[in-house]
C-alpha cells in the first residue's frame, strides 16, 4: 500500500497494492498496521455507502462537535473528491485540495477530522463507499457551499453546467462565515 501526502499534508492519498489475473482482482483496503505507520492511528465506528448519479455534488460537509475523520473510495464510477481545511490553528486553513477516485484507479483519500469535504460525480454514475471515525451527528452537521467565491474551488463541472445539489447543501453557508476548529 501507497501512502503519501497531498498539497495539504495532512490528507493522504493511498494507492493499494492490487493482485490482478483474468478471475478479477484483489485489493486490501484498510490495514491498520499499515495506517498506523503512516501517522493515521484511527478507529472507525461507522461505514457508509452512497450512489449519486452524474452531475451531482455531495458536500461540503462537516461536523463542528464530533469531527470526522473519513476514509474514502469509489467501487463504481468517478467521482473528484474534494477536502477543505476548516482548523484555524492550520497553516493551511482555508485551502482545499482534490483528487480524481475512480473505480479503475482504486486510490483512496483519507480526510483527517477538521475538513469538510464533497464530491461530484464524473460517471454516469457512482458508488461512494466511506469509513468515519465518528458517526453522524445531526445537529452537529455543517455545510459550506459548493460554489463558495473564497474557496473558489476548480469543481471540473461537465460542459460546465450546474451541478445536481440538495435543497441542504443548496442552504450552506459561505466559507467565512462557517464555524471552524480552533
Amino acid at each position: 500500500m501507497k501512502i503519501t501526502k497531498t498539497r495539504i499534508p495532512d490528507v493522504k492519498l493511498i494507492e493499494p497494492k492490487v493482485f490482478g489475473d483474468e478471475r478479477g482482482f484483489f485489493m486490501e483496503t484498510w490495514n491498520e498496521k499499515a495506517f498506523q505507520e503512516a501517522g493515521i492511528d484511527v478507529s472507525f465506528v461507522q461505514d457508509n455507502h452512497s450512489r449519486s448519479r452524474k452531475g451531482t455534488l455531495r458536500g461540503l460537509h462537516y461536523q463542528i462537535n464530533y469531527a470526522q475523520g473519513k476514509l474514502v473510495r469509489v467501487t463504481q464510477g468517478a467521482v473528484l473528491d474534494v477536502a477543505v481545511d476548516m482548523r484555524r490553528s492550520s497553516p493551511t486553513f482555508g485551502q482545499w485540495v482534490a483528487e480524481n477516485l475512480t473505480a479503475d484507479n482504486k486510490r483512496m483519500l483519507w480526510v483527517p477530522p477538521g475538513f469538510a469535504h464533497g464530491f461530484y460525480v464524473l460517471s454516469e454514475s457512482a458508488d461512494f463507499l466511506y469509513k468515519c471515525t465518528e458517526r453522524y451527528s445531526p445537529t452537529d452537521e455543517r455545510c459550506i457551499r459548493w460554489d463558495d467565491p473564497t474557496l473558489a474551488i476548480e469543481w471540473a463541472l461537465i460542459d460546465g453546467e450546474r451541478p445536481l445539489v440538495s435543497e441542504k447543501d443548496s442552504a450552506g453557508c459561505l466559507f467565512l462565515e462557517a464555524e471552524a476548529y480552533s
